[in-house]
């Protein structure tokens, strides 16, 4: 893919995603590419956006908020097996590729995942979900400070809208920005580095010291995801 392929889609590595979701890098590999346990094969749970043939794993906006979502489920109980099968089954009923990130699964995953646990006669599962609020909890958590465009999302407001930085795979392929400038983080953070201060930095850039401020603080946030 080109540079101008990338526009709107975002590009992040592994490693950049778990810094971003603090979801292990290993573990997004493996649910992009597939893998081995056991002496049973398993599938990608869906193709990546983003492939640059050069056999690294790559993702792109949609493909960071669905494996937010997965974890998501997985950290309030749900197996990787069921959450496996409910992207599967969600392809279908919800008719896309990256289904539990949408507004519409929102709607339509408890059904999902209830059809799930019966098929299985998995109790945990079914008492997990077979109240409303337990559900909708964990979607409120995955799709938090997302923004969206028709049932897609569209941009993240990550951490929260008053932190603002946004990720939006609009911009500076869906890098972490700071809102107001529309700067990279890592830029800002960087030239605090170079400069030796907050106030040169923001000097040198033009812009307000809150803004280098606010970016400082998300890539220390970052770092301590990343340890």
């Amino acid at each position: 893919m080109a540079d101008t392929d990338l526009v709107g889609i975002g590009l992040y590595t592994a490693i950049e995603a778990q810094k971003l979701l603090g979801v292990p890098a290993s573990k997004i590999r493996r649910w992009l590419t597939g893998h081995e346990r056991k002496g049973v094969k398993y599938d990608a749970l869906w193709t990546p956006q983003v492939n640059l043939n050069d056999d690294r794993v790559y993702l792109g906006f949609r493909d960071l908020m669905e494996v937010r979502a997965a974890n998501q489920f997985i950290l309030a109980g749900v197996t990787p097996h069921a959450v496996r099968r409910a992207i599967k089954l969600a392809q279908e009923y919800v008719e896309a590729e990256r289904p539990l990130s949408t507004t519409r699964f929102k709607t339509d995953g408890r059904t999902i995942f209830l059809e799930i646990a019966e098929g299985e006669e998995d109790e945990k599962l079914f008492d997990l979900f077979k109240r409303q609020y337990a559900f909708s909890k964990i979607m409120e958590a995955s799709l938090k400070d997302v923004e969206f465009d028709g049932i897609t999302p569209s941009r993240w407001w990550i951490r929260s809208q008053k932190a603002g930085i946004v990720v939006d795979p609009e911009h500076s392929f869906g890098q972490p920005i700071e809102y107001e400038t529309g700067i990279p983080t890592t830029v800002l953070a960087k030239a605090v580095k170079a400069e030796g201060s907050v106030a040169k930095a923001a000097r040198a850039w033009m812009v307000d010291q809150k803004h280098v401020q606010r970016a400082v603080k998300f890539e220390k946030s970052l770092a301590g995801i990343a340890a």
